[in-house]
């Protein structure tokens, strides 16, 4: 168990990082857009496409990373009121069950990417892009988000088992 809260919590360091990156990328392109408007009035005709790739990628590959760092909205002002040991019974039912949504979430993004793939499915845009891409890297970011839940329902329940604090 141990292992996996390591595992996990290392992953969601790595797809941090890579977040971090496209969103440098992201700042990049818009920044080229906008100065090859504003001197040639040009357009790279990618920017807006791009940057919606990229913002859906941030989002699904930083939130394993943001719930590591307890960084999700929580309703923390019932449970200061509860027992401990009700507030964590009920903080690690929370967490299954959106462990499970989470991973039926993910089994649709999977067979999303699937159709994707089959039909060959690309944007409507000028750069006709393969729509597999982007999603295969929100598929990532969503598995990342799955087993970062996965994991902190397991550290919940040890919590819960030897009355420890939630790491």
């Amino acid at each position: 168990m141990h292992t996996l809260v390591k595992w996990s919590d290392r992953l969601s360091d790595i797809t941090a990082g890579v977040s971090a990156v496209l969103l440098g990328l992201m700042t990049v392109l818009i920044l080229v857009e906008i100065t090859l408007w504003n001197l040639f009035e040009k357009t790279t005709l990618i920017a807006d496409e791009y940057s919606a790739y990229g913002l859906a990628a941030i989002i699904f590959l930083g939130a394993g990373y943001c719930l590591k760092e307890k960084g999700h909205i929580r309703i923390t002002l019932i449970l200061g009121f509860l027992p401990e040991t009700a507030a964590r019974v009920i903080t690690c039912a929370a967490t299954c069950v959106t462990t499970v949504f989470m991973g039926y979430l993910w089994w649709y993004l999977f067979k999303m990417v699937g159709s994707a793939i089959r039909y060959n499915s690309t944007s409507g845009t000028l750069t006709n892009t393969p729509l597999w891409v982007p999603q295969t890297v929100m598929l990532a970011g969503a598995a990342m988000f799955f087993i970062q839940l996965a994991a902190t329902t397991v550290k919940t329940w040890q919590a819960i088992r030897t009355k420890e604090e939630v790491v």
